[in-house]
């Protein structure tokens, strides 16, 4: 007994997780090292990243650029379709290309069918777009399909809110100073971001950012970030408020990362880049 006791011990002993290794045991999608402040808001990540572009042939939407991490050994990753406003092109959101993938997610920044069309028709492109990745795109095997989300700007933000309504099994959504006709969104069951710029003489926050984020339900993880000295144009350019939050958000319910909590729970405090912010927290 005496004798199956120490090999019991020794087994314990040899089999026992580092921290770092248990975490990955708990949480198989987290990708990349421990995040940090000065992580989150560095204009890139720890991946490298490549790109594919995408023709405007395809169906569904009016094509655009793919941007991946070029690393094999870290398993599939995430994704994440953007489309622009209204009468703009992808090159709009361009930004967000790399700042993301390299962060660890895939990203398509999108243009769509027409720079006319309506949040409706962008929230189907968005959907089109996300088909595309994960069934024909060239990095469709580095795609994890059940970890999805989406974001846009303006007409394309009402898209992603859109694209959320339709398809609740998305993992993220965020729309940017998003735009819609539709003030009233209980159906949303994905948890959503909303970004609102406090000088938006176009979308303006009471008509649009703050209808949408109170009308979601309070059981759903929810967020509302209002940028301060901003613009309806404010997301189009690159913007570290943005990228961080952004990138906490989509780690946290794409990749299920609770490493990126702390930067949105407890809610972020007024400063001179954020007017306000509220949150259902805990996620």
């Amino acid at each position: 007994m005496a004798g199956l006791a120490g090999l019991l011990a020794v087994t314990g002993s040899s089999t026992a997780l580092a921290p770092g290794a248990q975490a990955a045991q708990d949480n198989p999608y987290e990708r990349g090292p421990a995040p940090t402040e000065s992580s989150i808001e560095a204009r890139t990540g720890p991946y490298d990243v490549d790109e594919d572009r995408v023709s405007s042939l395809v169906d569904g939407f009016g094509g655009g650029t793919v941007y991946y991490p070029e690393e094999t050994g870290d398993g599939t990753f995430g994704a994440v379709a953007i489309a622009p406003g209204f009468t703009a092109s992808q090159s709009s959101m361009a930004w967000y290309g790399e700042r993301l993938a390299s962060q660890g997610f895939v990203v398509f920044t999108i243009d769509t069918n027409s720079t006319l069309d309506q949040p409706a028709s962008r929230g189907r492109q968005l959907l089109a777009a996300l088909d595309y990745l994960t069934d024909d795109s060239r990095v469709s095997d580095r795609i994890d399909a059940s970890r999805l989300g989406v974001m846009g700007h303006s007409m394309g933000g009402g898209g992603s809110l859109e694209a959320a309504k339709s398809r609740p099994s998305l993992q993220a959504a965020i729309p940017l100073t998003g735009w819609n006709t539709d003030k009233s969104w209980p159906e949303i069951q994905v948890p959503t971001l909303v970004v609102g710029a406090d000088g938006d003489s176009v979308a303006s926050v009471r008509t649009h950012s703050e209808p949408f984020y109170e009308s979601m339900p309070g059981s759903l993880d929810k967020a509302y970030l209002e940028l301060n000295g901003a613009t309806h144009f404010t997301p189009n350019t690159s913007n570290t408020t943005i990228a961080k939050y952004s990138i906490s958000w989509l780690k946290r319910f794409i990749d299920n990362d609770t490493r990126y909590e702390q930067f949105l729970c407890p809610t972020p405090r007024p400063d001179s880049d954020i007017e306000e912010y509220r949150g259902t927290c805990p996620h």
